[in-house]
């Protein structure tokens, strides 16, 4: 049977891409659809233009600590607008060396949106039809709001990066990181952040580092509310209020709900071609990222497995190498390191001490100080080093880090993780002094064990 193309993407996110260029490297017939900005939720609306606010809202903390340091050292009001400009400059340009190594790489690109139409048929929103042998669904995410009275007033992580003015009050609901991380950017950046959630922040993680971040939230002047629902939110004259179910009513100038996020799976045509999807709208995927419909796969945060950029780039490479590189591989979803951009910032690798408790018996380990930088400048931030050993193997199974720059610090632990290094091989390791760092490999005796 003859095909369009060998290969149709549908998404133009950090997944997609990669694994378009990478099969069209092979000499693969590849076309891939966009319908929104090419580079997807990382680039685009996520992590990038995030970060970029990260660095923007630590600068009145870094003249603070220069003054600490002897510096005559002052700053001024800050010019949301320029960097606003400034930040979607950068945008357009990542979307340019995006569509550039499409372009580069043979891919015939649509600026469209594009369904499935069939196990080898591809829709596109002008009407007409492309078939391909292989369909790869790339689509990603989209931020989930609950449905309530008032629904229609807040917004999501997608508005933030578009706002016409820095809001002097901003509510953020929701206990992730996402939430967290806004929660801090804009705390940083001058406005009174509060944060609501129905339960406990950042419950996910472990709970000794989950419990030091969000008393630092709180010094900071973040007005954090845990075990609260939101009823309504109403607009006002002034602005918008929220009604929550203990009693508190609270106004706001705006209010960001992040509350989750769900694979953008809606529309897609997956019902009609019998592609089989998760309670949540989740592509299924076997290990090598293929539906139950044999043509199609599935690669990033649609199939929520392990929902994090690095992780959709690998899949959507090891998809590639698979079936059009003659090399075919599987992606170890074990391990992965990751980072949390909040005031202080949090690196983590492996199993939390609650989750490697219900696995067997463990050792922990924990160093909890005043980094020298900072006490030196007077503040009172607080850094904390965790491992937690298996007590039987000896192998670190997670390894976490609350302190500045942690997310530097955990990518290169995760490299001796992955390669099963035991608490003693830490140990061998010779510190670098003076460092944070140094107290991963000299920390002797366990604070806890079972």
């Amino acid at each position: 049977m003859s095909f369009d193309f060998d290969l149709f993407v549908i998404g133009g996110g950090s997944g997609g891409v990669r694994a378009a260029r990478i099969s069209a490297g092979y000499g693969t017939k590849v076309a891939l659809a966009e319908e929104n900005r090419m580079g997807g939720t990382c680039v685009i609306r996520g992590c990038v233009p995030k970060k970029l606010m990260v660095f923007a809202s630590s600068m009145p903390g870094a003249v603070e600590e220069a003054q600490a340091y002897g510096w005559s050292a002052e700053i001024g009001t800050f010019d949301w607008l320029a960097f606003r400009t400034k930040l979607h400059a950068e945008l357009d340009r990542l979307e340019r060396v995006y569509r550039a190594g499409q372009d580069n790489a043979g891919v015939t690109v649509y600026n469209q949106r594009a369904t499935i139409a069939g196990p080898h048929e591809v829709q596109l929103a002008d009407g007409s039809t492309v078939s391909a042998k292989h369909i790869l669904v790339a689509v990603g995410g989209r931020p989930f709001v609950p449905h309530f009275e008032g629904s229609e007033h807040v917004l999501t992580s997608n508005d933030l990066f578009h706002l016409e003015t820095l809001p002097k009050r901003l509510l953020i609901v929701g206990g992730g990181y996402i939430a967290s991380e806004f929660a801090c950017v804009f705390q940083g950046l001058g406005s009174q952040v509060a944060q609501w959630n129905r339960s406990p922040l950042l419950r996910t993680f472990d709970t000794e580092c989950r419990d030091l971040i969000v008393e630092r939230m709180k010094a900071r002047g973040i007005d954090v509310h845990e075990n609260v629902i939101i009823d309504r939110v109403t607009k006002t004259e002034t602005g918008f209020t929220a009604h929550a179910g203990d009693g508190r009513v609270q106004e706001f100038d705006a209010v960001v709900y992040a509350t989750g996020r769900v694979p953008n799976t809606e529309g897609l045509g997956l019902e009609s071609a019998g592609v089989t999807q998760a309670h949540n709208g989740a592509i299924v995927v076997d290990e090598w990222s293929q539906t139950n419909v044999p043509s199609i796969f599935a690669v990033g945060d649609v199939t929520d497995r392990v929902n994090l950029t690095p992780v959709a780039i690998r899949e959507g490479h090891a998809f590639a190498d698979t079936i059009f590189g003659a090399t075919p591989r599987k992606i170890d979803h074990d391990l992965i390191a990751s980072a949390v951009f909040t005031r202080p910032e949090f690196g983590t690798c492996g199993l939390s001490e609650e989750e490697a408790r219900k696995a067997g018996p463990i050792e922990v380990y924990v160093s909890a100080f005043r980094p020298m930088r900072s006490a030196f400048a007077g503040a009172d931030d607080r850094v904390l080093m965790k491992l937690v050993v298996c007590k039987e193997s000896r192998k670190v199974l997670g390894c976490h880090i609350v302190a500045p720059e942690a997310g530097e610090m955990i990518q290169l632990a995760a490299i001796a993780m992955k390669m099963g290094a035991t608490k003693e091989q830490f140990d061998e390791t010779c510190a670098v002094h003076p460092t944070m760092a140094e107290e991963l490999v000299t920390m002797r005796s366990p604070v806890r064990h079972q």
